[in-house]
């Protein structure tokens, strides 16, 4: 898939910023840069979600993953990958997130939270009482107020860079183990 939109010249502080950062100048800015109030409010959004600490880190990380995968987002597993490698988290694991229901790495509550993150993916949403009672339950009003939100957030993030035609960049490249295939049924383009 090509970029639906081509990529726009970025100013040179914040070209430079992200290349500092990243290695490379995210393709989603550079796309939605065509609209600076558009990408500025993305970033600054990203930015206040990736504040949120309540919410366990890696429950995050593997529910940005998963959707990521049930999306088709390569973009989002590529650069979820590397920063789950940069925030030390377990590469195993995240490793496994597209095809989370075959792996037996994952722990019951890092199972729900996958599940939560495709229910709320799904169109139409179908997170079930029992599903978020299980949560609350174990997380608590506060982290599951958290995680909801993050994973909505993503759903934007993921949804938006789809249907630009924005794929991987490769950033997952720079790690050690390669992201786990999604599987043939999901209909989504496999990063590794």
């Amino acid at each position: 898939m090509a970029l639906r939109v081509p990529k726009a010249e970025l100013d040179g502080e914040l070209s430079e910023n992200m290349i500092k950062q990243l290695g490379a100048v995210p393709e989603p800015v550079e796309v939605t840069w065509h609209n600076p109030r558009v990408a500025t409010s993305s970033l600054e959004i990203g930015g206040k979600v990736s504040e949120w600490d309540v919410a366990d880190e890696s429950l995050k990380s593997f529910a940005h993953m998963a959707v990521a995968a049930q999306v088709g987002c390569s973009w989002c597993l590529d650069m979820g990958y590397f920063q789950a490698q940069n925030q030390n988290l377990d590469m195993t694991k995240a490793s496994q997130v597209p095809r989370w229901r075959e792996s037996d790495v994952f722990t019951p509550l890092e199972r729900d939270v996958l599940e939560y993150a495709e229910a709320m993916t799904n169109t139409p949403p179908n997170v079930t009482d029992e599903l978020s009672a299980g949560l609350l339950d174990r997380l608590g009003p506060a982290a599951l107020v958290e995680l909801t939100a993050f994973i909505a957030f993503v759903n934007m993030a993921t949804r938006n860079n789809t249907a630009l035609g924005i794929e991987s960049q490769g950033y997952s490249a720079a790690c050690e183990i390669p992201l786990a295939a999604c599987p043939e049924k999901s209909g989504v383009v496999s990063t590794a």
